[in-house]
């Protein structure tokens, strides 16, 4: 059988995620409209009867201003290294720009076979995709070029036993019916910052962070205590809301995916916090696995 690591790279909200929750089948990555939502790697597992496919999910490729973005891009770097096969997605509907060129500057060094995923032509015109296949297919020396929509799904069905071809023989790394190596907690703690993210305005996403500081579980109660790290008593209020009603907000969608994922009623309890610049914090970044 075939098997193999396939690191999916991409800039900020070109739909990395989206892809990777559609290919596994099952929601493993969080997914928002705001960029740098994927901080770490995460591991989504495909397995056919032809081969079993580790799918790596990176943080979206930027330049870096805190230490937090120096150990997402070093997590992306890491990602391309010794690596099966790399897809790189972009939004085929964006014009491109200097962010296009750093990226596919980072690939010029790596080797082996790449794909490049065209995503989002449900918003793109036919007459005006072919332009834009032809000019990145002169742009890098891709294996294969693949229009695809991750959020309708066009295209995306046949892109496993694409990458099936391109990979080695070898056996399972994992059991057939695991989808992720995650483990509960650090999925609890993405799918509360999800939530934190889509409820609140748009500086949040980039200065907020969610460590789970308890995670008890019984026959019928899964307990789970979380903090909401902020860098500013603004942000906090903002977080709360007007008589604590934000954060009941955030904490009552967050239970009930919760709940949804792990097959039992959840007690939720959250808590915000001000830490000062804690992107730039040794301790903290730890506590999100991006350790140095």
């Amino acid at each position: 059988m075939k098997s193999g690591f396939v690191s999916i790279i991409g800039r900020p909200n070109s739909g990395k995620s989206t892809l990777l929750n559609h290919l596994v089948g099952e929601k493993v990555s969080i997914v928002t409209n705001k960029p740098q939502t994927t901080r770490r790697v995460v591991r989504g597992i495909v397995t056919r009867p032809e081969g079993q496919i580790v799918f790596l999910d990176t943080p979206g490729i930027h330049k870096p201003i805190h230490r937090m973005n120096e150990r997402m891009m070093k997590a992306v770097r890491e990602a391309m290294a010794d690596i099966d096969l790399i897809l790189l997605i972009v939004d085929a509907s964006a014009e491109f720009g200097r962010g296009d060129e750093f990226t596919l500057d980072l690939l010029k060094a790596v080797t082996g076979n790449k794909f490049l995923l065209l995503n989002k032509i449900d918003l793109v015109e036919k007459k005006n995709l072919l332009p834009v296949i032809e000019r990145y297919s002169k742009l890098g020396d891709f294996a294969e070029i693949v229009p695809i929509s991750a959020l309708s799904g066009e295209n995306v069905d046949m892109l496993t036993g694409q990458i099936l071809k391109y990979l080695p023989e070898g056996p399972m790394f994992y059991p057939a019916d695991q989808i992720s190596d995650q483990q509960e907690r650090a999925i609890a703690a993405e799918m509360i910052r999800e939530k934190l993210i889509l409820l609140t305005e748009e500086e949040m996403p980039y200065s907020t962070a969610v460590v789970i500081d308890r995670f008890e579980e019984d026959a019928k109660l899964h307990r789970i205590f979380a903090t909401i790290f902020v860098e500013r008593d603004s942000q906090k209020g903002i977080i709360i809301g007007k008589a604590g009603q934000k954060l009941k907000e955030i904490g009552t969608e967050a239970r009930k995916e919760l709940e949804s994922f792990l097959g039992r009623k959840v007690f939720l309890d959250l808590h915000v916090k001000v830490k000062k610049r804690w992107r730039d914090d040794e301790e903290t970044l730890r506590s999100l696995g991006l350790g140095g």
